[in-house]
């Protein structure tokens, strides 16, 4: 292609990003931009070569096959939050684990990667090596950003609300089922310490009905797991009741990340499984 060519098929591509930046689609699909592309001129069969000419120059990121997000440096464009483009990734979703607990000002620790919770199979995966073995983690990495994605079954897909995040709402866990969230895994928080310390800091603030709810449409031991926090934060025997009643067959560790070693607790058939020295 010479120059001239070049130069006009870039004048071409920049006009289909304006429209539809000027249509609200700062995040588009291939289809937008086919639906787009009569009104400035472009073919049909132009399209996909348009888009990964505009991504190769930087007018564009390409999220995933066939989805783009229009980069900060096109005249009038405002950096697409990490939590906008998490959401475009697949749906349904919602900003999670401890993504949630930063944005819900219950950490002052700064997640390294976007958590999302999903009831979709992920296509976007990386391979993973550890010493002896490779695994798989549902995660992209886009702009030096890690998203890693967890997948759930539909029926544990709920304590989500929308919350205004820059120029969108998003869809994130709330405070409640974000701690939830901490006594099922908390590997996806930085660790178990990080858990206790947002609800040590945090109970007088947090529903704590809605949170023994959530707790019963889940597992037996996550009900347990949140009486025995409960319980160590000062929460009133009263409201402890629900959940000490819940029967249990045998004792579960607290922390599921943790060794099955340490002090049983007969009230909450909880094996205190803490690192030493962290309760004096």
């Amino acid at each position: 292609m010479n120059t001239r060519n070049s130069q006009k098929h870039t004048r071409i591509g920049i006009e289909l990003v304006r429209r539809l930046y000027e249509e609200g689609k700062r995040i588009f699909t291939i289809a937008d931009a086919r639906k787009a592309a009569p009104s400035c001129g472009m073919s049909d069969d132009y399209v996909a070569e348009a888009l990964h000419h505009l991504s190769n120059t930087g007018w564009l990121t390409r999220l995933k096959r066939g989805l783009y997000v229009i980069s900060s440096s096109f005249p009038g464009m405002t950096p697409v939050h990490e939590f906008e483009i998490a959401m475009a990734l697949v749906q349904p979703s919602a900003i999670s684990h401890w993504s949630a607990l930063h944005f819900h000002g219950m950490t002052e620790q700064v997640p390294q990667r976007i958590y999302i919770t999903t009831t979709q199979a992920v296509p976007i995966s990386r391979t993973m090596k550890t010493k002896n073995k490779t695994r798989r983690s549902f995660s992209s990495e886009i702009n030096g950003i890690l998203y890693e994605f967890i997948k759930i079954k539909a029926e544990r897909f709920f304590g989500i609300k929308d919350f205004w995040v820059g120029e969108v709402k998003v869809a994130i866990t709330n405070p409640e089922r974000t701690l939830i969230d901490g006594l099922i895994s908390p590997k996806h928080f930085g660790g178990w310490a990080e858990i206790y310390s947002a609800f040590e800091s945090h109970i007088s603030s947090l529903d704590l009905s809605k949170m023994i709810d959530y707790s019963l449409r889940l597992d037996v031991v996550i009900a347990k797991r949140l009486g025995w926090i409960m319980g160590r934060v000062g929460v009133d025997d009263n409201i402890l009741q629900r959940l000490e009643v819940i029967p249990i067959k045998d004792y579960r560790v607290l922390d599921p990340t943790g060794p099955r070693k340490g002090t049983c607790n007969k009230r909450w058939m909880i094996q205190e499984n803490f690192p030493r020295g962290m309760f004096k």
